[in-house]
């Protein structure tokens, strides 16, 4: 019997298949039992499809197989080949192909994202790297908040970061980003420093607002925030499409939302509007399932959020895959920039709760986070498939976990220690453009405007 393996997903209908064999020749002695696995390192495959065929150049009892020893036969070799082979050129890959595992659902559209992907070792470690210090940078913010350093509503991203990571290896310089107030991965994506996003958390003078945004209110090149206003960032994402097009940059909008959002009114209203115009925005519903306490399927009469724009064409990707999001949001892109508007719906899930303040576990068990995390985990995964594929090894992802480990936890020493704004911090910036000397409207306070900076997008 002879089947090839491409990956390891394979293996349990190969088993099926030798388990028939070994049943329907009862009492015979069959013939040797071959597994060829291909290779999927930049060397050529004989090292490892070699080690294969030794160990199993001998013939095996007939009956029910042990699928134990049968996954251990191939996980042991497939490991001493690679081991070889990369010993043999002292490199890894530099690319891989990638079969995107859970299918894209599509509406209004004949075909979708691209299934099968290219990887390559410089984006693998960036994808990886990026997820990570989102990671580190919320567990810290949670910390944070635990001390009472950081104060008013923090909104984690812990479990999303595939969203965010896939979406901005799509964009381009001409390319936009608004969202609603889960944003300090997406801060940190776009320019900002983790210094920035944690000292504008704890109110402190280096953060990207100096301090006077907090958790939902930070900003960056071609990056609009962080809204505190549930939903009202989706019109304000069609009109940054808008200038997009007035421009005629090239550019186009993402405008993320949650499933909480959903409902609003004003989507509804962006989605016409975009539609009729043919702007060149994404809506993108960033559903985690939850919207604060309240599942989808508790709040939402139609929960395929792809297919809520009527008219407008959608994507129903996996947001838990990094891959995934990146193929869609290609797709995404090019047809909002050649056609109009576009919904992607990425079905992903948050660790934490609500925010900080919500612990998260009224409305749904530990052993469901518990899974979710255990399984379907954004960086476990990826971590995962880059080393089956050899575009990281496991000593460079050690390499990875320190040095942003250590980048962090250093941003987070001196955003505890940072100084605060002075008192006149408050009348600091009010205007980005500055026509009149005074604030205007302080009754009973004469107070001239202080200008230090420009708005980052002025």
């Amino acid at each position: 019997m002879l089947r090839q393996l491409s990956r390891a997903a394979d293996l349990p209908v190969v088993l099926r298949q030798l388990q028939k064999v070994g049943l329907r020749c009862k009492g015979q002695q069959p013939s040797n039992l071959v597994c060829v696995v291909s290779s999927f390192y930049s060397t050529n495959s004989s090292q490892l499809s070699g080690a294969l065929l030794a160990r199993t150049n001998k013939s095996y009892k007939c009956g029910r197989l042990n699928s134990s020893s049968f996954f251990g036969l191939f996980q042991s070799t497939a490991r001493n080949g690679a081991a070889a082979a990369a010993q043999q050129t002292n490199n890894y890959a530099t690319e891989a192909t990638i079969q995107i595992q859970r299918p894209f659902k599509l509406h209004r559209l004949d075909q979708g994202p691209e299934t099968s992907v290219k990887l390559t070792k410089e984006e693998a470690l960036l994808y990886y790297t990026q997820m990570q210090v989102i990671r580190r940078i919320e567990t810290s913010a949670g910390n944070l908040y635990k001390e009472k350093i950081i104060r008013g509503f923090c909104h984690l991203y812990s479990g999303q970061e595939a969203c965010a990571v896939g979406m901005k290896s799509a964009m381009t310089d001409v390319d936009n980003i608004i969202s609603a107030y889960r944003v300090h991965g997406w801060t940190y994506l776009m320019g900002v420093p983790p210094l920035g996003v944690l000292a504008e958390l704890t109110g402190r003078q280096k953060g990207c607002s100096r301090g006077k945004g907090g958790s939902m209110h930070m900003y960056g090149r071609n990056f609009y925030g962080g809204n505190g206003i549930v939903g009202a960032q989706v019109p304000l994402g069609a009109g940054v499409a808008l200038a997009c097009q007035y421009k005629g940059n090239g550019g186009m909008c993402y405008a993320l939302y949650g499933d909480g959002a959903s409902n609003q009114g004003q989507v509804f209203e962006a989605y016409n509007m975009a539609y009729l115009w043919r702007l060149p925005v994404i809506f993108v519903c960033e559903n985690n399932n939850y919207g604060m306490g309240t599942s989808a399927e508790r709040s939402s009469c139609n929960t395929d959020y792809y297919t809520r724009g009527d008219v407008i064409p959608g994507i129903w990707v996996d947001g838990m895959d990094v891959l995934a999001v990146r193929s869609a949001s290609l797709f995404a892109r090019e047809y909002a920039t050649k056609k109009g508007p576009i919904v992607l719906e990425t079905n992903t899930y948050r660790y934490s709760g609500h925010s900080m303040s919500d612990p998260g576990t009224s409305y749904r068990t530990r052993e469901e986070i518990q899974e979710v995390r255990s399984k379907r985990d954004p960086i476990s995964s990826f971590k995962e498939l880059c080393i089956e594929h050899g575009l990281i090894s496991a000593d460079e992802i050690k390499v990875i976990d320190n040095k942003v480990r250590k980048e962090v936890d250093e941003a987070t020493v001196q955003a505890k220690a940072d100084a605060e704004l002075p008192l006149q911090g408050l009348w600091t910036d009010v205007y980005s453009d500055c026509f009149e000397p005074k604030i205007r409207g302080a009754i009973d306070y004469d107070i001239d405007h202080i200008q230090q900076n420009k708005g980052v997008n002025h």
